[in-house]
């Protein structure tokens, strides 16, 4: 790690307090001017370090780029030597992740972005990124003996976002089929998991595993088609990098037990869908249906119009009938 890394790591770990100059160089075996250009060079990337005569250092609160030092230091304990990643700007952190993963890249690693470029949602749409305004990573996951449920892990992943959001804000986010996460009645999160293949073995090599969540997105910049879709969460002094801690070891937690009766129950208990009426796409027709629950794999049931009993296990639905439409269910 250089001075820089070093001196953010130590400003992460002691955000309630200055820290000397000679503290730090000291603790560093640098010399104070080391300590000061690294410090120089933090805020030129754009870390709001406060620096006063005689009291030294201190990141200060509101300050919230993404960095390594930011998330490893708020990560659980067993999880801290996993490989973090962050970019400036990027095309896709899945399109990264899975480049990645094909090179080797280890079990629980996770690529950051402050901005996407090329955001992707299911079916190839979409996913509006706008620099420093929402939270864009993507979890490399290694599946035992080349298993993989993508179902399965989109429920994981949903399950963690809600439970890292409720941890360290007073929301009570809800999910929406399979893989969108809705506060108050717009769209704040969406988990795309794509499973990337060893050519050799035909086997699954990894999971990766995308999550877009709109921190703070400024309507003014939403394109109209998302206006009215398109929420975010709004927290005064919420730590993006603590969110991406906190998803990111709920997950890995999750994953190790995948197949736990307790992951898709609490999925249920956190479903918007229950009762509502949608609509989806049966080959080339366009269907009417009302949710009657949710499978032991994640499957959506529903009942047609006809009273027929049938379960999506993939597709994109729409709440509200076709004559009542009222809720994209489309990955934007």
């Amino acid at each position: 790690m250089s001075t820089k890394n070093d001196v953010l790591s130590i400003l992460e770990r002691e955000r309630s307090r200055y820290i000397s100059g000679q503290e730090l160089a000291q603790a560093l075996s640098v010399s104070r001017t080391a300590v000061w250009k690294a410090v120089k060079s933090l805020q030129e990337d754009g870390h709001r370090v406060l620096a006063v005569t005689n009291k030294g250092y201190m990141l200060e609160t509101a300050s919230d780029l993404l960095s390594e030092e930011g998330v490893r230091i708020k990560l659980p304990e067993k999880y801290r030597n996993f490989g973090i990643l962050v970019y400036g700007t990027i095309d896709s952190t899945n399109t990264q992740a899975k480049k990645l993963a094909l090179d080797k890249a280890p079990h629980g690693t996770i690529i950051l972005a402050e901005e996407q470029t090329a955001g992707r949602g299911r079916y190839g749409k979409s996913f509006f990124s706008p620099r420093g305004a929402g939270l864009y990573m993507s979890v490399i996951l290694k599946p035992e003996m080349g298993a993989s449920d993508t179902q399965m892990i989109t429920v994981a992943a949903a399950v963690a976002v809600c439970r890292a959001v409720e941890r360290l804000t007073d929301k009570k986010p809800q999910i929406k089929w399979v893989n969108d996460i809705y506060l108050n009645g717009k769209k704040i999160c969406g988990i795309l998991s794509e499973a990337v293949t060893d050519f050799e073995s035909g086997g699954i090599e990894s999971l990766v595993v995308g999550i877009g969540v709109d921190c703070a997105v400024n309507e003014a910049l939403v394109p109209l088609e998302l206006r009215g879709i398109v929420g975010s969460l709004n927290v005064n002094g919420l730590s993006r990098n603590a969110l991406v801690a906190e998803i990111a070891g709920e997950l890995f937690e999750l994953f190790a037990k995948l197949g736990a009766k307790e992951i898709i129950d609490e999925y249920r208990a956190r479903s918007l869908m229950f009762g509502k009426e949608i609509s989806f796409t049966r080959g080339s027709e366009r269907v009417n249906a009302k949710v009657k629950g949710i499978s032991d794999n994640g499957g959506l049931v529903v009942v047609l119009e006809s009273g027929e009993e049938t379960t999506l296990v993939s597709g994109e639905v729409t709440i509200g009938s076709l004559q009542n439409l009222s809720d994209s269910g489309e990955i934007k």
